[in-house]
């Protein structure tokens, strides 16, 4: 036993030493720091208020029609600036030389031709000073054009909002609704295996033929069947609400349930005054006919001149002698070609074409307000009609199972007893899930989140 144990030793210190051993991996490091969205995600079970939270705090499309507000506000400054004044500092340094030939004739002989040269630098240092006195509301009228825009973009902000919220709860409500059907199928797959046993017990005694055992095994076959299609649609609605919500997509976010019947308790009457007035699209139209009267307000102005002083302040030469100037601008342009004239129509047709897009905005409004009322209480009746059809079908099925139990009834009345439980189950979870999905779309048709 000496020299294997001493071989076994002599072997595992030239692996300790040998250059693969040197090369093992460092072990792993921390694990990075988990975003906080992933986090509130992973906690608990989310409700529909928490993750459009999240979704309104981590969704990178409404982070990118923020930035487009603010680059939008910024244009604002930059229309007003031509107002303040305006302030340049010019430096220029010149070097040159010039040369000259001079010849002499003396006796009527020329002499030597004789080259001079002389060099000369020049230094001007220069702060100019210009600022608009009066231009007639030009500059105003294109600032208030900007601003305008800009708030157009801020109500994009608020528009965005509200279609990520949609999304997350018609994301939400899918992967309940998907959870729904997972239930539904497991049953029905409880209810085929316990009618599949029986069919062979009833088999093995020789009360039953082999063709009802082959039917019940087709029974589970199908229930399991759509028993996968119902998780995968609950994995495809978790991307869909991880995708809203702005997370990674493969975080195993878990919803709490909200599949039931809720009463909405909206004054249908008041719906559509809401609509406008909190509808971001419907203040967008309105901001753009503020827009167009700005820039045709703007084309009125053009045909007007501009009155601008000036002033600079220097010193040219080496010696750097005092220059300064002081001077008053009128600039007007009498003839452009017509290019003034055809601005300015454009700017009222662009005005009438605004105001026309809201009354067709308000009609959108109004019609998918009522759209929306409508599938919620059609939503509703189906809700109490999938009701009734459970509660019959469950009857219906108990009284096939017994049957079939006491050797009266045939397997062919037992699966279909059991296929129409089950699709009733299933018309009902889809008839509560489009009534919740219902409802969130009547919220954002009203400008709600």
């Amino acid at each position: 036993m000496r020299p294997i144990v001493w071989g076994a030793v002599l072997v595992l210190c030239l692996a300790a030493a040998s250059p693969a051993a040197a090369q093992q991996p460092p072990a792993p490091g921390p694990e990075p720091a988990v975003p906080p969205a992933v986090a509130r995600a992973l906690a608990q079970p989310l409700t529909v208020e928490q993750a459009v939270a999240i979704a309104l705090d981590t969704q990178p499309q409404i982070q990118a029609r923020l930035a487009d507000y603010v680059a939008a506000s910024h244009r604002v400054d930059q229309a007003f600036s031509p107002l303040l004044p305006q302030i340049f500092g010019s430096v220029t340094t010149a070097r040159s030389e010039s040369s000259a030939l001079s010849t002499s004739v003396l006796d009527g002989q020329t002499t030597a031709v004789t080259r001079s040269r002389s060099f000369e630098e020049t230094t001007v240092a220069r702060v100019s000073l210009s600022q608009v006195l009066f231009d007639f509301g030009k500059t105003f009228a294109s600032t208030e054009a900007a601003r305008r825009v800009a708030e157009v973009a801020q109500e994009d902000v608020e528009l965005q909002r509200q279609l990520i919220a949609l999304a997350v709860k018609e994301a939400f409500i899918n992967i309940n609704f998907a959870q729904r059907l997972i239930r539904v199928q497991e049953q029905a797959v409880e209810r085929a295996d316990l009618n599949l046993r029986s069919a062979r017990g009833f088999f093995d005694v020789g009360t039953r033929p082999k063709s009802d055992v082959a039917r019940a095994e087709v029974d589970v076959a199908n229930a399991r069947v759509d028993l996968i299609r119902a998780r995968n649609a609950e994995r495809l609605s978790r991307v869909a609400l991880n995708t809203a919500m702005g997370i990674p997509v493969d975080t195993p976010t878990q919803v709490q349930d909200v599949l039931v019947y809720a009463p909405t308790g909206l004054e249908r009457v008041q719906l559509i005054g809401e609509a406008l007035r909190e509808r971001p699209e419907s203040r967008q139209v309105r901001l753009q006919v503020e827009e167009a009267e700005a820039r045709a307000r703007r084309a009125v102005r053009d045909f007007f001149p501009d009155i601008t002083a000036n002033a600079f302040y220097g010193g040219t030469r080496s010696d750097l002698d005092e220059i300064w100037e002081v001077g008053l601008a009128l600039s007007w342009t009498i003839f452009d070609g017509g290019n003034r004239i055809a601005r300015f129509r454009e700017a009222k047709a662009l005005v009438d074409g605004a105001r026309a897009r809201v009354r067709a905005s308000d009609l959108d409004i109004a019609r998918e307000v009522e759209q929306a009322q409508i599938s919620v209480q059609e939503a509703e009746e189906r809700i109490q009609a999938a009701q009734v059809a459970v509660a019959s079908a469950q009857e219906n099925f108990r009284l096939a199972q017994g049957r079939f139990d006491a050797g009266v009834g045939t397997i062919l009345e037992l699966t279909d007893a059991q296929l129409f439980l089950t699709q009733a189950q299933n018309t009902e979870a889809q008839a509560l899930a489009d009534y919740r999905i219902a409802v969130a779309r009547l919220e954002r048709a009203i400008g709600r989140r």
